[in-house]
């Protein structure tokens, strides 16, 4: 019996598999090396794009809300309720000042807006009524009232004296024909705009100083970019511009400057010293600029972690092929054989796999022909539940519009006797006249016959302009006779009638009749009884409501007011409105029941037709 030669390092294949191994631990070591660094340039320059997007965003919003409040002290220097106040100082005027004042502030999200006289005292303000009240206080001593005085408008940003907040004080000269009247003041604040900051990245705004004014972290608030000269320093306490500030310098390292590319910057967080993508955005005539810190410590982490996974994993892959071919170089003709049975059984499977999707191919064909039938059959359903609605609404009308047949029928036949009287007695004239009598009422037949057999025809047409006028024109003419009975007072606004819009006139007739007929069923025990019907454009649309004065409708019958089969009728199927407003929704347009403070209000609201 033979026994195996233990393998030594003479050995060839020792050789080679040490050779492998040494080898691709060296390209291993190099490739996750090569990987990290070239994942971290790459996670630096997109933070740095996100960090100067950001920045820009940030001094978008900023520069936004600037503009939209500078706006207001140039308007009301331009009052000549505030010129008149101050030229007068009628008690009168200053209450009516401090109200309008007031309104402005509550309506533009202003702070405070109050107005300085010749001399810097307050006269009116719109927080007038708080204890915290600005009216007889001096501000003279400010550089936003000097400035103002001197130039005409001012900007400053300070601490309140008396609420202690900070803000940006704005301020104009209000001019009057004897000179300077005043000076009007708006305080804008910022606390809004922090607290959705707060929400994301760290960021803040610095003055040309380099003193912090806005930011998401109040700690740093009033801190410097960079060490303020002493001088500057008393001049600022001096100014009352910022309390007693230290004025310390922000511990971030390097110091963040305005324009410069977005850098690497560590800053000192209550959590320790966190790193950060810096990058600055200028916001132009105020002065300042919006810095924005964006974290990049788990970002850089995580990419250059994933980078070094995915790097090790390919390394490992290409050495697991390496050595696959390796120990394969001596098997070819088992792998030959196993790939052609492979190959064998995938055929077989594709073939089987072939099979069944030509299979369920074939059914969804059956299925999809089948869905085409129900579908055909759905909008046939559709088509014949609108007419049904239309007959039953006819139904509900009938017996009014044979009372206002019979009329004019009764009165032919009394003018027709007559004639035959007058003609007897060779009256021409007078017989000629009870004719044309007789010719009218038969015209007032045939118009209402003529709009019921219009009515009721069932229609499919395509949608078209249509003037809104005909329509409710139509609609009154059918449901006329019920609201006589009732003595119901329709109103209608006709300044916009004359629109048109797209729909079918007929079908658009069948909606509001089912909007009348509901109003009246309403108002049938309602003292004074009135309809209201108004057109009105807006845009590309043309709204249509019809409203009432009745009961209106409960809040548990509105949330199913558009369910099918959901009625507060005695005998309603609850189906009028359902299909009213499919109706409506076939021309593209929308129907909804709006609150109202008495009654019912339902809005129609259809596109409008092409001149």
């Amino acid at each position: 019996m033979t026994t195996a030669r233990p393998l030594t390092l003479a050995d060839p294949i020792v050789r080679r598999w040490a050779a492998y191994c040494a080898v691709s631990v060296i390209i291993l070591a190099a490739v996750v090396g090569f990987a990290g660094a070239v994942a971290e340039r790459r996670a630096e320059a997109d933070l740095a794009r996100q960090a100067q997007t950001s920045a820009t965003l940030h001094a978008a919003v900023l520069r936004s809300e600037l503009a939209k409040h500078r706006s207001l002290p140039f308007v009301l220097a331009q009052d000549p309720d505030v010129a008149e106040t101050l030229r007068s100082a009628d008690p009168r005027g200053i209450d009516a000042l401090n109200r309008k004042l007031e309104t402005l502030s509550g309506g533009t999200r202003a702070a405070v807006i109050y107005v300085l006289n010749a001399k810097g005292r307050t006269i009116a303000a719109s927080n007038w009524p708080a204890p915290t009240s600005f009216v007889g206080s001096d501000y003279s001593f400010r550089p936003y009232f000097k400035e103002a005085s001197a130039n005409g408008v001012a900007e400053l940003f300070a601490l309140g004296t008396v609420s202690r907040r900070p803000g940006l004080f704005m301020s104009r000269r209000v001019e009057g024909r004897e000179g300077m009247l005043g000076v009007v003041v708006v305080k804008v604040e910022f606390e809004a705009l922090e607290a959705e900051w707060s929400a994301a990245e760290p960021a803040f705004v610095a003055d040309p100083r380099g003193v912090i004014l806005v930011t998401s972290i109040p700690a740093w608030r009033f801190s410097t970019l960079t060490r303020l000269p002493r001088a500057e320093q008393e001049q600022l306490r001096t100014e009352h511009r910022f309390g007693d500030a230290p004025f310390s310098v922000l511990k971030v390292s390097p110091a963040p400057l305005a324009g410069r590319p977005p850098v690497l910057t560590t800053a000192a967080m209550a959590k320790g010293d966190t790193r950060f993508m810096a990058a600055s955005a200028d916001l132009g005539a105020a002065g300042w600029t919006v810095f924005t810190f964006t974290p990049v410590g788990e970002t850089l982490r995580a990419a250059v972690a994933g980078a070094r996974a995915i790097a090790l994993l390919v390394g490992l892959v290409v050495c697991g092929v390496a050595f696959a071919i390796l120990r394969w170089r001596g098997q070819a003709s088992v792998r030959a054989a196993r790939q052609e049975a492979a190959r064998l059984e995938l055929e077989a499977r594709v073939a089987e796999r072939t099979a069944e999707l030509s299979d369920t191919n074939q059914r969804l064909v059956v299925e999809i022909e089948e869905r085409r039938r129900a579908e055909a059959y759905v909008h046939l359903m559709q088509d014949e539940l609108v007419q049904s609605n239309k007959l039953a609404t006819l139904g509900q009308i009938a017996a009014g519009v044979a009372h206002e047949i019979n009329q004019p029928v009764a009165a032919i036949r009394a003018y027709a006797d007559n004639a035959a009287a007058f003609l007897d007695r060779a009256d021409d004239k007078t017989a000629r006249a009870n004719l044309g009598l007789i010719a009218g009422l038969t015209e007032r037949i045939g118009l209402i016959t003529d709009e019921l057999r219009a009515f009721a025809r069932k229609s499919s047409a395509p949608a078209a302009p249509v003037t809104v006028r005909d329509a409710i024109d139509g609609a009154l003419l059918l449901v006329g006779p019920r609201v006589r009975q009732q003595h119901v007072r329709v109103i209608r606004e006709e300044a916009d009638e004359a629109a048109r819009v797209m729909a079918e006139r007929f079908r658009l007739e069948q909606v509001l009749v089912n909007l009348l007929q509901n109003a009246l069923e309403a108002l049938e025990d309602t003292p004074d009884p009135e309809i209201r019907i108004a057109v009105a454009v807006k845009r590309s649309q043309v709204r249509i409501v019809v409203a009432d004065n009745g009961p209106g409708v409960a809040p548990e019958a509105a949330r199913s007011l558009f369910t099918p089969f959901a009625t507060t009728k005695p005998r309603g199927l609850g189906l009028g409105l359902v299909i009213s407003r499919d109706i409506v929704a076939e021309f593209r347009g929308e129907l909804s029941l709006e609150p109202a403070p008495g009654g019912a209000r339902f809005v129609m609201s259809l596109p409008k037709a092409r001149p």
